[in-house]
């Protein structure tokens, strides 16, 4: 007779995906499950920096028409490896958006949209994006 096991392996992975909690967090009372997206944008360019009109007149018209519900810039000082291995020191800006994860993805493409034009537009080979669950006060 030939006897067959399922490795304890499988077993402790099978047990722990029948108990998976829901996706996002646990809020408490009082608050709602949220996605917190943030963009980081260097100001380093070919020829000179993204002045501060550019980022102004970037703000105005590209993330303030994507989110008229709120969001929050903050200045940076950050670092970033180019392509040839050197290291660069630059002035940044960071963007952070509190939002729902709506079904229709609106927020996840403006996020997306925002980081694609200001790479377009400054010269930038990223922009890099942070995203993480939170809970938040806002319905």
């Amino acid at each position: 007779m030939i006897r067959r096991s399922v490795p304890l392996a499988a077993l402790i992975l099978l047990a722990a995906c029948a108990g998976q909690p829901p996706k996002g967090p646990v809020c408490p009372e009082g608050m709602t499950p949220m996605l917190s997206d943030t963009l980081y944008f260097g100001t380093a360019r070919a020829g000179g920096v993204v002045s501060a009109v550019e980022w102004e007149r970037f703000v105005r018209d590209e993330i303030a028409t994507r989110f008229p519900q709120g969001y929050t810039v903050q200045e940076a000082e950050g670092q970033w490896r180019n392509a040839d291995g050197s290291i660069a020191y630059e002035h940044s800006h960071l963007l952070v958006v509190v939002h729902p994860a709506d079904k229709d993805e609106h927020s996840d493409l403006a996020m997306q949209r925002i980081a694609d034009t200001y790479k377009t537009l400054f010269g930038q080979q990223a922009v890099l994006r942070a995203r993480s669950d939170t809970c938040s006060p806002l319905p």
